[in-house]
């Protein structure tokens, strides 16, 4: 059997692995509210998210897609090899944090090990002197850029979405309040997980339609119907198994959320999320969705938003892609130590 083929089915078989794994990572961002407010039960919110996860492979077509696949890192300089490195620093950095139950992003673990693996890959080529010459610079200005404006977006709104309601209802008793937004909060979710489903799964569209054009199987970088419909499954999927070491981080420890207050942390996380998706950026579900949480936490009072969680999560959100990265390098090293031809 043709050795290419055998890699290229390897690696898109890792990167619907690394997808699936980004659905159960983050099916806490999309499900942590609902589930916390009690508007749904754990097993009715998985289902709930992965349906929509699904959906969302009809809309917002594929430009996050290109980003990640080809406007971060230069194609010329990747190989199979390389990309299948990067998965390993994602995959790698997701499953730690998932284990200590640390809310960090699978979509800057993926971008950061891509770059590290092709760090990596043109130092041992080209030198060292040359290690960064794959690195498309103008991508990544505005991905990190919004690393930061992406999760404040959501805390602006999130703010204005509860200080509205507050004004609204203010003549209601609170438990009117969470009579009508218990309701309304499905369908908060349900946009939550549309957003998280079409800006996350075109990452690893962008991944695979990368190994199919390094590997001669595209000629230009389009993606293909079947990976648009199997990136999608595999999130699907990944959600259905859940993650509810983050869901505690996430909907319990952060801030305590009733369903008024879950509602428009789930609205303004999907709004700053479909934005950045319409503007063709990979953002961190978890980066927005934690913002937007702390900001209906900070309505209340400062003091609700336990600010200790909120720094360890910031300081995870800094470390992710360097930590990926350097995974990323270390297993390109591993697979050149075995076929330095790589």
């Amino acid at each position: 059997m043709d050795t290419t083929l055998v890699l290229t089915v390897v690696i898109v078989a890792v990167a619907l692995s690394f997808d699936f794994i980004n659905g159960f990572h983050d099916a806490a961002n999309s499900i942590a509210t609902v589930v916390s407010t009690r508007v749904l039960t754990p097993g009715q919110a998985v289902v709930w998210a992965a349906f929509f996860n699904f959906v969302a492979a009809f809309s917002f077509g594929t430009g996050v897609a290109k980003t990640v696949g080809s406007g971060m890192v230069d194609l010329h300089y990747v190989t199979p090899w390389v990309i299948l490195a990067g998965l390993t620093g994602a995959i790698t950095w997701d499953l730690f944090t998932w284990w200590i139950g640390l809310p960090t992003s699978s979509s800057h673990a993926l971008l950061g090990g891509y770059a590290g693996a092709a760090i990596a890959h043109v130092a041992y080529v080209n030198g060292i002197s040359h290690a960064f010459d794959a690195i498309l610079w103008e991508g990544w200005i505005f991905t990190v850029l919004f690393i930061v404006t992406a999760p404040m977006i959501g805390l602006a709104l999130a703010y204005v979405f509860m200080a509205i309601v507050y004004w609204s209802f203010r003549n209601a008793s609170p438990r009117r309040m969470d009579k009508y937004f218990r309701r309304l909060q499905l369908l908060s979710a349900a946009a939550l997980s549309w957003s998280h489903g079409t800006n996350d799964a075109q990452k690893t569209m962008g991944i695979i339609t990368g190994v199919l054009v390094t590997s001669g199987y595209l000629k230009t970088f389009h993606v293909p119907i079947p990976v648009i419909l199997g990136a999608h499954a595999a999130i699907a999927l990944g959600t259905l198994s859940g993650g509810w070491r983050i869901v505690k981080t996430m909907g319990q420890r952060l801030t305590r959320l009733k369903p008024r207050t879950g509602f428009c942390a789930e609205s303004a996380a999907a709004v700053s999320i479909l934005f950045s998706t319409w503007l063709r950026l990979p953002v961190s579900t978890t980066h927005v969705t934690a913002g937007a949480i702390a900001g209906v936490g900070s309505v209340q009072h400062v003091k609700a938003v336990r600010w200790g969680v909120a720094r360890d999560i910031m300081w995870a959100w800094i470390l992710t892609i360097p930590a990926s990265a350097v995974v990323g390098w270390l297993a390109l090293t591993v697979l050149h130590l075995f076929n330095p031809k790589l």
